[in-house]
């Protein structure tokens, strides 16, 4: 399998993908639940989009849509006909920039395992599995009109684009966060790259309130970035100086692929969270003259037209 950045990007553009063969994680652990997790994920044909199957449970099935979003406070969790499936952004941000449309993802718990604290395993994972194209024409969901969910000085705006754009603002009062800003367009490369290493984090002061709450029974150093009150408690410090941003971004990207289809529009996050990200998502979805749904020739042969006439 060649490195994502010599994927071929005409065809993930314009045609759906799958995984070539399974693969598996073992021995994982949900990063709230605590829960042992093992996980394998499968090809699946084409329209069948992002699909958990709780093998636990008789191989139910929870599609990765906006319609079985249940909880958005400290994750975003799925739930249908009362089987949860907690966790699921950080992979499912990496399904949607790394270009898989359809796969099954077998798993043992409730809990999507949380590895590293990034994306970076589950992108490794993609490039073991290898890439399927069908002759199926890719669709997107291209906005139309401007869109925005806001609240409590924090906002989440989208723009009509030809492109998948990500301009995301985070701010936390600590000395080595303050404001941070980032501003891309989403690709396989990029992403691979400057998003997915990136990892999950929180802050020593709020570990005994987010315990009593019932979360991070499964976080240590080795899954989560700590600040303290002046530094970091990880050993290799950070990855990036902007770290945390750049995970936000990992997390908007994971939320916005419950769309069910690859986006086209310009994203601007200010401060917001999953609940927001959500929020967004359920505007779009419910209201059909925000958006169109468009092949990538279709898109292609409108720029055309744009630039000769």
């Amino acid at each position: 399998m060649p490195p994502a950045a010599a994927w071929p990007q005409d065809r993930i553009l314009r045609f759906e993908t799958t995984i070539q063969r399974p693969v598996e994680l073992k021995n994982g652990v949900g990063l709230h639940s605590g829960a042992p997790v093992s996980m394998r994920i499968l090809p699946a044909p084409p329209a069948t989009g992002i699909v958990f199957v709780r093998t636990d449970l008789d191989n139910f099935q929870i599609p990765a849509t906006w319609r079985y979003v249940e909880k958005v406070s400290y994750a975003t969790s799925l739930m249908r006909q009362g089987v949860l499936i907690s966790t699921t952004e950080h992979l499912l941000s990496v399904f949607y920039s790394m270009g898989i449309d359809n796969a099954f993802i077998e798993i043992d718990n409730l809990e999507v395992p949380i590895l590293d604290g990034s994306g970076q395993e589950f992108v490794r994972l993609i490039e073991q599995a290898g890439i399927r194209h069908y002759r199926r024409r890719r669709r997107y969901l291209k906005v139309k009109r401007p869109v925005t969910v806001e609240g409590n000085g924090k906002r989440i705006t989208i723009l009509p684009c030809d492109r998948f754009l990500l301009n995301c603002d985070v701010y936390f009062p600590h000395p080595m966060v303050g404001r941070q800003s980032l501003e891309m367009e989403v690709t396989p490369e990029l992403y691979a790259t400057e998003i997915a290493p990136a990892r999950t984090f929180g802050f020593a002061k709020e570990l005994d309130q987010m315990r009593d709450m019932g979360l991070i029974r499964g976080a240590t150093l080795d899954s989560a970035v700590c600040f303290t009150e002046d530094g970091v408690m990880n050993p290799g410090g950070l990855r990036f100086s902007d770290e945390c941003c750049r995970h936000k971004a990992l997390d908007l990207i994971g939320d916005l692929a419950l769309i069910g289809r690859p986006l086209l529009g310009n994203v601007i996050a200010e401060r917001a969270g999953h609940a927001m990200h959500v929020a967004l998502v359920a505007k779009i979805m419910s209201d059909a003259s925000l958006y169109e749904v468009i092949s990538f020739d279709q898109l292609a042969t409108r720029v055309v037209h744009a630039l000769v006439s």
